[in-house]
């Protein structure tokens, strides 16, 4: 089967790489991209991409450790630095399960190696409609051993002047220098110039909704996820507004779950999901 699907519905086109961590390499309005998009037979890796899953966990593991139900676990680096980052199912191939004109269905077998060592199985459902693209994840544990797992999805947007970004939220997470969250603050609703903006932060108080307003559309992103992540940097072309299950290097907190990693039986499953639904601004 070709490397690169393609959706479409009325003016929206939607390509994927299976092969490239399962990612979304671009998501189009008529001849206008929605997303950061690319030429899907052009991408060279999921990284750049307009949005690839994290699973089995958001984000960062601080120094690649954790301990887990009485057992220390060091990670096999993934990326050139101290930590690791956004999981494993990026960086895998996943099997195309079903594909139509509207509607993909994306599977990844992870079997426990050097980057995680448990067993699971990742879904990805894709829907597009003329109006939006609707995501669904579900992650179950195929191992024999309770397991930490968490999820979520890494959206790009083209940073350009006047872009806006508005989300309700009420704490903030402050990053240590290699971008761990080590401090909670109070934190108003985002709504502002993107271009101005300089986050790297993970947010709480979130109510499944953000808004992107970026000529000639407005992006609304919801999702059932509590946790949102938002990246925009002054130096980038880019930003990223992240729903996901759980705080940064929630596994090393004192109580995982309380910041919503889940332990997870074997043959048990998380899941969730995300749209985006698309108008003309």
């Amino acid at each position: 089967m070709s490397s690169v699907i393609e959706l479409h519905a009325g003016p929206l086109r939607l390509a994927l790489r299976p092969d490239l961590g399962g990612c979304v390499a671009g998501l189009w309005h008529g001849t206008q991209p929605v997303l950061h998009s690319f030429d899907p037979a052009q991408l060279g890796g999921p990284r750049p991409s307009a949005c690839f899953p994290l699973v089995p966990y958001s984000n960062r593991i601080g120094q690649r450790r954790f301990r887990w139900q009485g057992q220390d676990i060091e990670l096999a680096a993934n990326v050139d630095e101290p930590n690791t980052l956004h999981g494993v199912g990026w960086q895998r191939p996943w099997d195309v399960v079903d594909a139509d004109a509207t509607r993909a269905e994306l599977r990844c077998a992870h079997q426990a190696d050097a980057f995680w060592p448990f067993n699971f199985e990742a879904r990805q459902h894709f829907e597009l409609t003329p109006q939006a693209l609707r995501m669904h994840m579900s992650v179950r544990n195929t191992d024999d051993r309770v397991q930490p797992l968490g999820l979520g999805w890494h959206p790009y947007f083209t940073k350009r002047p006047g872009c806006r970004l508005q989300a309700r939220v009420t704490q903030r997470w402050e990053p240590d220098p290699t971008l761990l969250p080590v401090r909670r603050v109070a934190q108003d609703a985002l709504d502002g110039d993107v271009t101005l903006m300089d986050y790297d932060n993970v947010f709480e108080g979130w109510d499944g909704v953000a808004v992107v307003t970026e000529e000639p559309f407005t992006v609304r992103i919801t999702s059932d996820q509590p946790y949102l992540v938002v990246f925009a940097k002054a130096v980038r072309d880019h930003f990223c507004v992240e729903p996901v299950s759980h705080l940064n290097n929630a596994i090393q907190q004192p109580d995982p779950e309380a910041h919503g990693l889940r332990a997870v039986a074997p043959g048990q499953a998380i899941a969730g999901w995300m749209n985006l639904d698309i108008s003309l601004a």
